[in-house]
């Protein structure tokens, strides 16, 4: 054999081998991305009995996911009992309505724990509401309940900046309350009337869940927050407490304490072992250096700036 035939056949054997290792790495790859995009990864731990947790934290919206999820929860004949823990100041009421829903859902089937934490206040209230029993710290905040619109008056800086906007409307009442003039006797009393509605539907959940009189639930609903020993004596929460508390009421209802607690999150959004950085910096190589940027906006937009409706949540005044 000739050294030419030779080279050849090493050639061959080089390009061979790189293919080789080229389909391997894609098939890592792509085996990589369904694991990081699947429920997989949690599979074996809710295969076998035990108590699902899922936390309600942040500010709260429409949830599609965690209703999803929740749903998914009520149908495992695997889970026997759910533990809600909630952080969050609160959010749209319709938001706090559809979870509550989807729990209630679930402890059609199961008993079900809420677990109030640091924080559980307007719609993160009224998620409580949804379980079987609730648990909640010596200082923990809750209450606030209520509902709220709020929107900003910009007049006064148009008419500084020389700018007007004229609107030609169907009937008076339509587009308003506006930012742009204050709002007239009949706007202000349509507006009213919504909240006085949505306010009197959340009234009537405390008074049911709460096993209250709803002239007692009037007087809590002034918008007050409550530390967890007020709410206690107010009989807004059942126990003071945490983990054991928790186990204790699901031991009452015949969920052994042996079963373990299992998280279920949310789907992951980032590949693992680092290779979301990875793909990160891949697309900042490419020139899309606005992207992160783009995203610390849709956060801030979505939980501070474009909350839809009407809105049940506690903040500190000036916040």
């Amino acid at each position: 054999m000739d050294e030419l035939a030779i080279a050849d056949r090493r050639s061959l054997r080089r390009k061979l081998s790189f293919w080789r290792w080229a389909a391997a790495a894609i098939l890592v790859g792509v085996g990589l991305v369904l694991y990081a995009f699947s429920d997989w990864g949690e599979v074996t731990g809710r295969a076998r009995q035990h108590v699902a947790r899922v936390a309600v934290s942040g500010l709260i919206q429409d949830n599609r996911e965690l209703v999803e999820r929740l749903e998914r929860i009520a149908d495992n004949e695997s889970v026997k009992a759910l533990i809600v823990t909630i952080s969050s100041p609160g959010g749209t009421t319709y938001g706090g309505e559809v979870i509550y829903k989807a729990i209630r859902k679930v402890a059609a089937k199961k008993p079900v724990v809420s677990d109030v934490r640091t924080l559980a206040a307007s719609a993160g209230y009224m998620i409580a509401l949804a379980g079987d029993h609730i648990v909640a710290g010596e200082t923990s905040i809750t209450g606030s309940i209520g509902v709220i619109f709020q929107y900003p008056q910009v007049r006064d800086l148009m008419d500084k900046l020389g700018v007007s906007l004229e609107s030609i409307k169907s009937r008076p009442l339509k587009a308003e309350p506006s930012p742009f003039h204050p709002p007239s006797d009949e706007a202000r009393a349509m507006i009213q009337a919504m909240i006085d509605d949505s306010y009197g539907w959340f009234v009537d959940l405390v008074a049911e869940r709460r096993k209250i009189p709803r002239p007692d639930a009037l007087v809590l609903a002034d918008g007050r927050i409550f530390t967890g020993r007020q709410a206690l004596k107010d009989r807004l929460v059942d126990t003071l407490g945490g983990d054991d508390e928790i186990r204790a009421f699901l031991a009452s209802r015949n969920v052994p304490r042996a079963l373990p607690v299992v998280d279920w999150e949310a789907a992951r959004g980032t590949l693992p072992f680092g290779l979301g950085g990875a793909v990160s910096e891949w697309i900042k190589a490419l020139g899309y250096d606005a992207f992160p940027a783009m995203k610390g906006l849709e956060k801030i937009g979505g939980e501070k700036l474009f909350l839809d409706g009407l809105v049940s949540v506690w903040q500190v005044d000036g916040q």
